[in-house]
């Protein structure tokens, strides 16, 4: 039975982060995904995903953030190209909804830079935006987009490049707490660690059984849209990333046309979906619906629809990440449910799981991540032996 220091199980954003920085620490790295990542079949696809700092879920995430800022500019170097473009980013929505007040909270409480905008303000900072008169904008100058695909891939080379043995289309089976170590089974082969680090997205609960906090899997569409007339109105240069909440409890958002169109997509308002069944195909109604937000707000990049493609968030019931220890068996490392925003914190994130992984202290607080915050999922365990999976 081959061993290693840490198995990762899942290689999309979190597991090819903390790949990558175990490696490089010097540890023995098994690496396994049922896809072949970088891939489209999970929650890291999509060509843009966005990065901001006036977070308005929680002013929490805000060091995080930071910390992620730096991981991703010193991945960029290692890696030799653009990982992250800034592109200045709009928060908009009435002035007490919850993205604008949320936003303005954590700008104002961690000092960042931020300016606030009337709907005439939006308009003339970014032309190609137009907004209703009650909504209002909270500029912040270091917001942009992450490149997802490219992201994973320069993750997996470098720990490749490390010594990592990264093993794709190889989903675990099962796992098995074996004293202070793991024993973790695939079609395979069966590997021995001394940590097990679970970063399966849609599919962690398969992998964590009982002990799994109650996590719902939401099937989401993504569109690409062709500007209607070629003004420039949308090119990185001068056209931010934003997020809207164009009614109460609905948000959408958006990123600069990179050459394959504008890419909108909403937040939440998916279906409850099956990762192993989820419906690839997008309705016409599902188009219609954004191509109506984007008349209205992008008037002109109303044109053809180019490209749609599905993914999934993995949600908590708080929408709030999970990074905790298992809890029956503290060799086992739970990192997941990152509820439609976490890909922008996974540089960061997968420090923080090797830290935990080679017994190491986090810098950050980790406690709002604690799988026990969800007292009726956390039970000590069925056995020692968890079910099939497709990590």
């Amino acid at each position: 039975m081959t061993s290693f220091d840490v198995v990762v199980a899942g290689l999309g954003a979190m597991g090819s982060a903390a790949a990558f920085e175990l490696a490089r620490r010097g540890a023995s790295v098994l690496g396994l995904d049922r896809f072949a990542p970088p891939h489209a079949s999970g929650s890291s696809h999509g060509r843009a995903r966005i990065i901001r700092e006036a977070y308005f879920e929680d002013p929490l995430y805000v060091p995080l953030v930071r910390r992620a800022y730096e991981r991703w500019a010193e991945l960029e170097r290692l890696a030799g190209r653009t990982l992250l473009v800034p592109t200045g980013g709009l928060m908009l929505g009435p002035p007490d909804g919850v993205v604008v007040a949320g936003a303005l909270r954590s700008a104002r409480e961690h000092g960042l830079p931020h300016e606030l905008l009337d709907a005439r303000e939006v308009h003339h900072r970014v032309p190609g935006l137009r907004v209703t008169s009650d909504m209002v904008g909270v500029w912040e100058p270091r917001a942009g987009f992450l490149v997802p695909e490219a992201v994973i891939a320069a993750h997996l080379a470098l720990a490749a490049d490390h010594g990592a043995e990264l093993r794709v289309e190889e989903p675990v089976r099962t796992w098995d707490a074996a004293g202070d170590g793991v024993v973790v089974t695939t079609a395979r082969g069966t590997y021995r660690a001394r940590r097990l680090v679970l970063a399966a997205g849609a599919w962690m609960s398969s992998l964590l059984g009982a002990a799994s906090p109650p996590l719902v899997v939401e099937r989401m569409v993504q569109h690409w849209f062709r500007p209607a007339r070629d003004t420039g109105l949308y090119a990185p240069s001068r056209f931010p990333i934003f997020l809207c909440e164009y009614a109460p409890g609905r948000t959408w958002y958006g990123f600069p046309d990179v050459g394959d169109g504008v890419k909108v997509a909403l937040h939440h308002q998916g279906e409850p979906a099956d990762a192993d069944t989820l419906r690839r195909t997008v309705a016409p109604a599902e188009i219609a619906y954004v191509h109506a937000l984007l008349r209205t707000f992008l008037p002109d990049a109303d044109g053809a629809h180019a490209e749609s493609a599905v993914c999934m968030y993995t949600n908590t019931p708080d929408e709030h990440f999970v990074v905790d220890r298992h809890p029956a068996w503290p060799q086992v490392i739970v990192a997941s449910a990152c509820s439609g925003h976490g890909f922008k914190f996974s540089s960061a994130i997968g420090e923080i799981l090797a830290d935990m992984a080679l017994g190491e202290r986090p810098t950050f607080d980790l406690a709002p991540f604690r799988i026990s915050r969800f007292a009726h999922g956390v039970v000590a365990h069925e056995g020692t032996r968890h079910r099939r999976s497709d990590a």
